[in-house]
């Protein structure tokens, strides 16, 4: 039952394969035609020869198979094809004669290359639709998970501080009286670092909504690699004012095409993750190495660096390190994710290694037109 089922359907598939025909198709298969009929004849006119007429429509064949679908309109041509080399170019001239030697060898040779290309051309096309359906499915699963590793990210940063926000909250109002002045501004002061924290998430948030989902591109102009390091250093003193940054500037001035808001972003995530997490009173160093191609960006700490099976997966939304448990509300998640989220919509890519003494973090962007959107 099931081989007869098969043949069936192989059967329908085929008959529809033979019937398919469009407008489009039908407009190709006569524009084709016409230019090889035009070229046939100017080659007759020129050579007073025609034994070579015929080369002109298998190539037309070919192209007319190549360039539609299913078989009809290969077939079809293959017939006018015939009609017109022994029509127009075979004695007696515009009259029909279909008792010439060899005739019926044309026309199953023609018959036969045109079924045989509007086959192979009928499945490449299907081959190509199931290959690009497969990798669009692809990006979706990806996108999905991305999107799943950023809500387990965000949930645990979220949850964190605001539970550290409603303890300190709480305890100052139940103990106003017993607190000195010292213990209420340390609470306070937890709030204020909390909330602070807080807020720089949704900044992180509200960045990757500037990202289009569909398109996964930004909106880029040419912008000086120095004043991106610059501003970059500036926002993230202005949040952490004791933050200790070496900034190494490129000697050569270069303009790249970048979202700058975005990639400063970037840039005071990998420092901000480096001055919470590296555990090292060490300066941290900033810097851009120029390439040919394009530029590199690098945040480097002289602290504790990244669990080796940790450097996988630390930009899925995942990756928290060990001296975070403790101060849960400085988790890595999810602003090594965002990083990742908007180099990759620049064209570049993101990486994380561990050096002899602290850990390094790198990205790299192409320097390309710049392409307004």
């Amino acid at each position: 039952m099931d081989k007869n089922g098969g043949w069936r359907r192989g059967k329908a598939a085929f008959l529809n394969q033979l019937w398919q025909c469009t407008w489009k198709d039908a407009a190709i298969t006569f524009g084709v035609l016409f230019i090889a009929t035009a070229a046939a004849f100017v080659y007759y006119r020129i050579s007073a020869s025609n034994i070579n007429v015929v080369m002109f429509y298998t190539l037309a064949l070919l192209f007319i198979s190549r360039l539609t679908s299913g078989y009809l309109p290969g077939i079809a041509a293959a017939m006018v094809s015939v009609v017109c080399v022994n029509y127009l170019f075979t004695y007696p001239y515009l009259q029909l004669n279909f008792t010439l030697d060899g005739y019926p060898v044309t026309f199953i040779c023609m018959l036969v290359v045109s079924v045989i290309t509007s086959a192979s051309a009928s499945h490449m096309k299907q081959q190509s639709r199931i290959l690009a359906e497969r990798e669009k499915m692809l990006a979706e699963a990806e996108k999905e998970k991305m999107r799943a590793n950023l809500l387990r990210a965000v949930s645990h940063d979220l949850r964190t501080p605001l539970t550290g926000i409603i303890g300190a909250s709480s305890s100052y109002l139940e103990n106003e009286e017993k607190l000195d002045t010292d213990e209420k501004r340390a609470l306070v002061s937890h709030i204020g670092e909390d909330a602070n924290w807080l807020l720089n998430m949704v900044e992180n948030l509200l960045t990757v909504t500037r990202i289009r989902n569909d398109s996964a591109s930004v909106n880029k102009s040419l912008e000086p690699v120095e004043e991106v390091m610059s501003e970059a250093v500036f926002r993230l003193k202005k949040r952490i004012p004791d933050a200790n940054i070496r900034v190494l500037l490129p000697e050569e001035f270069v303009m790249i095409p970048m979202d700058a808001t975005l990639i400063e972003q970037v840039m005071v995530n990998l420092m901000e993750n480096a001055v919470f997490h590296a555990g090292s009173t060490e300066p941290i160093e900033c810097r851009a190495e120029i390439g040919r191609d394009t530029v590199t960006f690098f945040v480097t700490d002289q602290g504790v660096g990244i669990d080796e099976d940790k450097l996988e997966t630390i930009f899925d939304g995942t990756g928290q390190t060990e001296n975070s448990s403790a101060d849960g509300h400085k988790g890595m998640g999810i602003g090594l994710s965002i990083c990742k989220t908007i180099i990759v919509a620049h064209g570049g890519t993101i990486s994380a290694r561990n050096l002899e003494r602290g850990a390094q973090f790198g990205f790299t962007l192409p320097r390309g037109e710049a392409n307004e959107d």
